[in-house]
């Protein structure tokens, strides 16, 4: 297995299941919970404020400054440290939770919307790269899997959770339930030891971004199969709550447990095979089985296909993200891991972002037209599938 220097000097003592790992992937469950237990529930409310017609950008804003802000939590990531970067982007959860029953009007929400996309675009980028700092290099592939666990269950408890809350509850105490989980997230971020050796105190000069502190260029091929991949989760995150109701599920947050499940059952044995087999290997696996999962999604007439596809996504999924992960690492060069975790998180935020918005503008609330996204989707991940068979024989950098 080939890795770029400086990135293999991973302690071999150094234990995997530490305080710190255990901290950072409870952490990361609830604040997955927070902003993730609105999704299903928002298209309605919007709707209930006379935005129908811009359910759309529901994901599309948020993603937007997500990817905005990645340049920036890199950076500091690699500067003032990872706690305060993740701190940060809890902090901004816990606030937007408050605001959405304040902000009632369609361009108060929109504008909550853009805003509450900076937790995301923090803490995530800094918590990664708080992974790969605690746990040893050989097993990075399977600790990426196990991190993938925790944040993958808030995707899978927040849906359910929130439209539970919604069913028996209010939209405000919907809301305010985001909040709570964000401060939880808070206290667990708050306990953990910074890893970053030599920080630096803040300054607003940190915020100067060039053209170089925006992308990491040699965390390219993976960020490039990562946007190609992504794009079927916007639509996902977009049309699934209609989709869900048209085809008979009262809880719409019962594709995202579907998904969900299968997706942790399969991410630790994804990421050990990385590690023992190669990154690019698995992920061509991954990203056949995701082509099979999103065909069978547009295909669903009823719950019971729709159960089997989110299934078969979650399985994809679970494969295709950890490897991602644990790739991204490889590839980054010494001292500068939060700067590639950045980039690889840029072109997650711009697959979103763009399936979201695309599917919205093309939805239209026509359910017929729903399964025509999922096949496009699916075309996307043909192209992924070519890239990395193409960079494989291309570049010598790559995990092999």
């Amino acid at each position: 297995m080939k890795t770029i220097a400086g990135n293999s000097t991973k302690l071999e003592g150094q234990r995997m299941y530490s305080k710190k790992f255990i901290l950072i992937c409870v952490g990361s469950l609830l604040f997955s919970t927070s902003f993730n237990m609105l999704i299903p529930e928002l298209p309605a409310y919007l709707s209930s404020l006379g935005g129908a017609k811009y359910i759309g950008l529901i994901i599309a804003l948020f993603t937007l400054t997500a990817g905005i802000s990645r340049p920036f939590s890199g950076r500091l990531t690699d500067t003032i440290g990872r706690k305060p970067v993740m701190l940060f982007g809890a902090f901004v959860c816990l606030i937007c939770g408050f605001f959405y029953p304040i902000l009632t009007s369609v361009s108060g929400f929109l504008i909550l919307r853009l805003l509450h996309g900076f937790s995301t675009g923090f803490t995530p980028t800094a918590s990664s790269t708080f992974v790969s700092d605690v746990v040893p290099y050989k097993r990075l592939g399977e600790a990426m899997g196990i991190y993938g666990i925790a944040f993958s269950t808030g995707l899978a408890l927040g849906p359910a959770l929130g439209s539970l809350i919604k069913l028996h509850f209010s939209y405000t105490v919907l809301f305010y339930s985001s909040s709570g989980m964000a401060f939880l997230a808070l206290l667990f971020i708050f306990n953990l030891k910074e890893t970053l050796p030599e920080r630096k105190p803040f300054k607003w000069s940190l915020l100067k971004i060039t053209r170089r502190d925006i992308i990491a260029r040699e965390a390219l091929p993976a960020a490039v199969v990562n946007f190609l991949a992504y794009v079927g989760f916007g639509v996902v995150l977009t049309l699934i709550p209609d989709w869900s109701d048209a085809v008979g599920f009262a809880n719409k947050g019962v594709f995202f447990i579907a998904f969900t499940i299968t997706s942790l059952l399969v991410r630790i044995l994804a990421g050990k095979l990385s590690d023992q087999y190669g990154r690019t290997k698995v992920l061509v696996v991954g990203l056949v089985m995701l082509i099979v999962s999103l065909l069978a999604i547009g295909y669903s007439e009823g719950t019971t296909g729709l159960l089997v596809g989110a299934a078969m996504y979650g399985l994809a999924m679970g494969v295709v993200t950890p490897t991602i992960y644990a790739w991204t690492i490889d590839l980054s060069l010494p001292g500068q891991k939060g700067k590639a975790m950045a980039t690889m998180y840029i072109s997650l935020e711009a697959g979103i972002g763009l399936g979201a918005l695309f599917s919205g503008w093309y939805y239209q609330e026509n359910i017929a037209r729903i399964p025509d996204t999922f096949y496009c989707c699916a075309l996307l991940v043909v192209l992924a599938i070519g890239y990395v068979v193409f960079q494989k024989n291309k570049s010598r950098g790559l995990v092999q």
